[in-house]
């Protein structure tokens, strides 16, 4: 159980995507929901994103998963990240629940480091918000001001920015955290051995925007509309301002039909970045196995990092689970919600609506797509 040491309904009106703050025993008695050695297991599965990152003479280099051996690295100067641990390893899952004071479309993902002294990865910026929480160990952390950052060595291509003056330098122990909002270069160094924790909450950008929605078009046959107007300008090669604004009114047009981005949006913000720990059944079972595995007394447990969403005044009936649509229709919105907002659905809910057909539709399909599994 990990229970969160201050306010957040303060946090959020204070400093949420406003500033950064450190916020010593964020946790009380923090213990780490993994080990360094079951970290380095998961870091040699094909699956799973990892990296090593080395510190060099001021520079960082970085190595790909996955790892057969840790050895050759030494004793000092690498650190092991590895993204989306929450997928693949259940017990880090009540560390994220202490997260869900914010909704669940914005969460990205758990990553887990386990770093050597002096490891590092350099001063850099995030365009999402992240949470860093300290584990065994200590780590020192400098966040600078969110204005205008070269890339390191004025090379575009760097993920890396030049150094910068700190606003904030602070060394955090176990429980300790750190909230940095898009846009602050930061960086860290280990002082020793240690685990750390990053909580990252990621919205979509106007790019990734527009893809979804162009795509949706195409696969729906819609967006055909074209631009029509009364008047011409004068000059044969102009184009006038109130026509350049006629056409891209079409877009304004797409973009406030609640029937036109709904669904794409409902699909986009219920992808995950990184692969789930997804296993379908190989024959489907049917409505009434589903029904006897409740009835026997099992619940149904969300698999780590899946993202089931509503959408609220949706103009279907729909869940987007995964980046994909579920037909929800005839299901009561409060049963929606629940299944929305539960990781897992207990005897108590699922007893409440065996008799409800397309609530047991619904709940078969999440089972027969590896979304869900059965549990005691």
């Amino acid at each position: 159980m990990y229970t969160l040491n201050f306010d957040t309904a303060e946090f959020i009106s204070k400093y949420w995507q406003q500033k950064p703050i450190v916020i010593k025993n964020a946790f009380k008695a923090f213990e780490d929901p993994i080990s360094a050695d079951e970290l380095a297991g998961l870091a040699m599965e094909e699956d799973i994103s990892s990296r090593i990152v080395k510190t060099e003479t001021d520079d960082w280099k970085v190595i790909q998963g996955p790892f057969e051996d840790y050895d050759e690295h030494g004793d000092d100067k690498w650190q092991l990240l590895v993204q989306a641990v929450n997928h693949w390893y259940p017990e880090s899952q009540p560390l994220v629940e202490a997260f869900r004071f914010l909704p669940d479309w914005r969460f990205d993902d758990l990553m887990v480091s386990f770093a050597t002294p002096q490891g590092g990865i350099g001063p850099h910026i995030d365009n999402y918000d992240v949470f860093l929480i300290q584990g065994e160990g200590e780590r020192r952390w400098k966040v600078g001001h969110n204005g205008e950052h070269q890339c390191r060595g004025g090379d575009p291509s760097s993920p890396l920015v030049d150094d910068f003056e700190p606003i904030i330098d602070v060394v955090l122990s176990k429980g300790d955290m750190l909230y940095i909002p898009p846009g602050y270069p930061h960086c860290g160094e280990t002082l020793s051995l240690a685990m750390s924790y990053s909580i990252g909450f990621r919205a979509p950008s106007q790019q990734e925007l527009l893809t979804e929605l162009a795509d949706s078009l195409i696969d729906n046959s819609a967006g055909q509309h074209r631009f029509t107007s009364s008047e011409e300008a004068a000059s044969h090669g102009l184009v006038s301002q109130t026509q350049q604004q006629g056409i891209m009114d079409l877009l304004a047009q797409l973009a406030t039909d609640p029937a036109q981005y709904q669904t794409m949006l409902g699909k986009l913000l219920s992808q995950n970045r990184f692969e789930l720990d997804i296993n379908p059944f190989e024959a489907p079972i049917s409505t009434t196995d589903v029904k006897e595995a409740i009835e026997d007394g099992a619940n149904m447990q969300r698999i780590g990092g899946l993202k089931v969403l509503s959408l609220e005044a949706d103009t279907q009936v729909q869940l987007y689970i995964n980046g994909e649509v579920v037909c929800a229709a005839g299901i009561e919105q409060d049963i929606i919600a629940e299944i929305a907002n539960n990781h897992l659905l207990t005897q108590s809910q699922l007893q409440n609506w065996l008799n409800d057909q397309q609530v047991m539709t619904v709940l078969t399909q999440l089972i027969n797509q590896g979304w869900y599994y059965f549990s005691e």
